[in-house]
């Protein structure tokens, strides 16, 4: 049945000033200033106080890690230490409490204003064998989009690495899962290593060669710390873009989270491969790991994305409130006119869809899937405010009125339907607690 979705008080597309129509789970039709619906509409929905823009989308995140936010040991450390501190917490990570933890994460974003995201799960302690079934489970429950990546470990630290050997996996059980993952799960997205200080230069090749067979994307982080430079020219003599190349990921059908500490020229070789480029400002604040290049990413060639990171290093799942830091951070590094409102919106929106591999996603246009997201300005914080999508951005929204998936209403009146949220926050609260006394 066809939904209009009428006369908004502003949205985030051309030529849609009267709203848009919903059919089918796509957009058919989009409706310009003093126009009306070609088609035969069955329901209306009036969208005067609302501003409409694409679904978010999410392109980096640890769901596992919203069991350990705040977490005293943790607090106020870089990368390495952090890691260390956090790895034999993780081991004790279960089935019940990845489940919480991947409902929390789901319904966090929902409310934010996003519409997929997608999880980079590398942990992976006895007994966690089906962490992304998991996932899969329950998004669906909560209408999500998900874009699965099957992160893995290999090296202990005995074997030079920094996770202890119980959550590492060989080579051999890693490439049969990722295969497993594909076989049952596919969608562009799955199949992804960790990073390199925790990876096997053979299983990075081999990932590699399994992604162009079975056409799949690629997924790690990159050049996020000064550390990580360091560890690769003593382990592999060479920097992390070189390191990448070498194993056959530097390519389009690859995304990197953070990509912090680029040189020009890595950044134009960046450009030139299409290799995309996830940007996670809140978290690269907090852990002190430094600003993301994006303009000259853009300018190169590079999409580039916008992630909220794990919520043991981002504290929140909130991806409206990224778009405001991800703008906030890079004016700090440029003049107000280099990067606007509308740049942190496509970053959340086209640019995530491209490092993702998605053509369909994070564009209001006929033919495009209908993932939308609704605010309202009705809040103290946005009294006065002018512009109504420069107000989403700079007057910081935080929670959307209303949110769309695939055509279908998944968040209304500010709530999802159906779930026990202070239910899910006393469980999941308690999941938490347990996993982090041991």
């Amino acid at each position: 049945m066809a939904l209009w979705i009428k006369d908004p008080l502003a949205i985030l597309a051309d030529g849609a000033e009267r709203g848009v129509v919903v059919e089918g789970g796509r957009i058919v039709e989009c409706i310009p200033a003093g126009g009306a619906p070609t088609i035969p509409v069955a329901a209306v929905f009036e969208a005067g106080r609302h501003v409409v823009i694409p679904g978010l989308i999410n392109a980096h995140h640890h769901f596992y890690q919203t069991l350990t936010r705040a977490f005293p040991p943790a607090l106020n450390q870089p990368l390495f230490g952090w890691l260390t501190t956090n790895y034999p917490v993780w081991a004790r990570l279960t089935p019940h409490a990845l489940r919480l933890a991947a409902r929390v994460a789901y319904a966090e974003l929902l409310l934010s204003g996003c519409t997929t995201a997608s999880d980079h799960h590398y942990v992976y302690p006895a007994g966690l064998e089906q962490a992304l079934d998991i996932e899969v489970e329950e998004a669906a429950g909560l209408g999500i989009r998900v874009v699965l990546t099957r992160g893995a470990m290999s090296l202990s630290v005995e074997d030079g690495g920094l996770p202890p050997a119980s959550v590492v996996q060989k080579d051999d059980v890693i490439l049969a899962d990722f295969e497993r993952v594909v076989a049952r799960h596919h969608q562009r997205g799955e199949g992804a290593t960790c990073v390199p200080f925790s990876v096997a230069r053979a299983l990075m090749r081999e990932t590699a060669e399994m992604a162009q067979r079975l056409d799949v994307r690629l997924h790690t982080h990159l050049a996020e710390t000064h550390d990580e430079d360091a560890f690769c020219e003593a382990r592999f003599g060479m920097r992390p873009l070189d390191y990448l190349e070498e194993v056959g990921w530097l390519n389009d059908r690859v995304w990197l989270a953070h990509g912090i500490h680029f040189q020009d020229a890595e950044i134009a070789r960046l450009g030139r491969a299409g290799t995309g480029i996830c940007h996670c400002p809140t978290s690269n604040m907090i852990i002190s790991s430094g600003i993301c290049r994006v303009p000259e990413l853009e300018a190169a060639g590079a999409p580039v994305g916008l992630g909220v990171d794990g919520a043991a290093a981002q504290d929140c799942s909130n991806l409206i409130q990224e778009v405001r830091q991800g703008f906030l951070l890079r004016r700090v590094a440029s003049q107000p006119s280099q990067v606007t409102h509308l740049d942190a919106l496509r970053w959340a929106t086209r640019g995530s869809a491209a490092c993702l591999g998605r053509a369909d996603l994070g564009v209001i246009a006929p033919g495009k899937a209908a993932d939308l997201a609704l605010f309202t300005l009705d809040e103290l914080r946005f009294s006065g405010a002018g512009d109504p999508l420069a107000a989403l951005v700079i007057c910081g929204a935080h929670r959307a009125d209303r949110v769309m998936v695939n055509g279908r209403w998944v968040v209304e009146d500010g709530a999802i339907p159906g779930l026990d949220l202070a239910g899910l926050i006393a469980a999941h609260s308690a999941a938490a607690r347990a996993m982090q006394a041991g």
